[in-house]
């Protein structure tokens, strides 16, 4: 597994708008974007998220880390 850098909810929101998805609601701080059958919860909070949350996110997307990356 490749090493991913540190990322900024912002920033991993910008790399699944690339991918076609898009925002539906948002529930507290958490922001949920679909593409079609496919959902992703973000938490959107300040500063740096967890590598292991954004790991997560990869696999709710459907993404292996390198596609990820790509599009960053």
């Amino acid at each position: 597994m490749s090493t991913l850098p540190a990322l900024t909810a912002k920033q991993v929101v910008r790399v699944l708008e690339k991918a076609g998805f898009s925002f539906v609601r948002q529930k507290g701080s958490h922001r949920i974007y679909v593409s079609d059958a496919t959902s992703v919860t973000v938490p959107y909070h300040t500063g740096d998220l967890r590598r292991g949350t954004i790991y997560k996110i990869i696999k709710q997307a459907g993404f292996i880390p390198e596609e990820f990356v790509k599009l960053l």
